[in-house]
């Protein structure tokens, strides 16, 4: 048997199973339950400090003394 047609066996049987349960495993992972709380937050971080800027390092530790 050819290298190739080794390759191309293994890739249409085998590659294309471990891709399909590579997505179902991410699809999986995405709607698991207790994920939304998880992916609001990250959608919503870009308007964290719509209000004002965010603190630098060194004012927060001011602050804190």
């Amino acid at each position: 048997m050819e290298t190739y047609t080794f390759l191309r066996a293994m890739a249409d049987s085998w590659a294309l199973l471990v891709l399909v349960l590579i997505f179902v495993g991410v699809i999986v992972f995405v709607f698991r339950p207790g994920s939304r709380r998880v992916q609001k937050d990250a959608a919503e971080s870009i308007f964290r400090n719509e209000s004002r800027p965010a603190a630098d390092d060194d004012d927060e530790k001011k602050e804190d003394r």
